[in-house]
């Protein structure tokens, strides 16, 4: 039996869904693809990405056989490049270790290269119509209101409370329209700033609407402080006007993308001139000859 809060939420969203390509289809594969994408980007700049990249690579095996470089290129702007090159390197494996059929477990899919609880749930809930709960940040907010939740939403001790309340909740006949309708209230009603309670479905029973906590929850964890980093790059020109660029193999950020010859410093301040001659020493360039300068 469906609970208040689940027959409030379904019956909104039979009304107020947001239109999306990757809601239209039951293919795992496309549904991975838009999950991938739409880590640590917003809707209305993945979209366009996502009909790129079904169009360049309609199935997971056009996916495995493409040049990675390719997929990397189709990714440029997106940002967090582990995610294209995760992508690349599941597809192979599921071209090569399952006959190019994407997995159907949970466990199956949670064991694949770049994907978390949340994606495999995403996946085996939109694609297989199974009960798996999703709990991104969107979920986690409208949820940690509803419930009145004080303890960091971040927490994993308070995601395993939400996570055992939405195991009671969702319905199993409808787990796919359940978990889309959570996040379409949360990325369009029940907003981090100024949530639209007056339109809310199930304000009514909201803790945090009775409570007046909309601005108080969910609580969040300290931040921690980010590092910060300096690149000095290099445009070298040969007299002939090709530009020297570099691929980038170490395992840091960008692994695998070109861009010109670079040194990074712990400070924002320009190098010296020793420094920058120490750097073409260092890349086999003579200084001072062949037209070569330092301004």
């Amino acid at each position: 039996m469906s609970s208040p809060f689940s027959k409030s939420l379904l019956r909104w969203f039979d009304t107020e869904k947001r239109d999306l390509p990757w809601k239209e289809t039951r293919d795992p594969y496309k549904i991975w693809i838009s999950e991938i994408i739409l880590q640590q980007t917003r809707v209305a700049q993945g979209l366009p990405y996502y009909l790129q990249f079904i169009t360049r690579f309609p199935d997971v095996i056009a996916l495995a056989n493409a040049p990675q470089d390719e997929v990397l290129k189709l990714w440029e702007g997106l940002g967090y490049y582990s995610r294209a090159r995760n992508l690349h390197h599941t597809a192979q494996l599921i071209r090569d270790e399952y006959n190019g059929k994407f997995p159907d477990t949970y466990e199956e899919v949670l064991a694949l290269k770049g994907i978390g609880a949340y994606t495999a749930a995403a996946i085996m809930s939109f694609a297989y119509g199974k009960a798996y709960p999703v709990l991104d940040g969107n979920v986690k907010r409208v949820v940690a209101r509803y419930l009145g939740i004080h303890e960091a939403a971040d927490l994993p001790a308070t995601q395993k409370t939400i996570m055992a309340w939405l195991n009671g909740e969702i319905p199993k006949s409808k787990a796919d329209d359940f978990n889309q309708a959570l996040l379409d209230l949360g990325a369009t009603v029940c907003l981090p700033q100024n949530p639209l309670c007056n339109v809310c479905p199930v304000a009514l029973d909201c803790v945090a609407q009775k409570e007046e906590l909309q601005g108080l929850l969910p609580v969040k964890s300290k931040v921690v402080k980010k590092k910060d980093r300096f690149f000095h790059y290099f445009l070298i020109i040969h007299p002939a006007g090709q530009i020297l660029i570099e691929q980038r193999n170490s395992k840091d950020i960008w692994q695998g993308l070109y861009q010109f010859p670079m040194v990074e410093t712990n400070t924002d301040k320009s190098l010296k001139k020793t420094e920058v001659q120490a750097f073409f020493e260092e890349t086999g360039f003579s200084v001072g000859t062949d037209g070569a300068k330092i301004d």
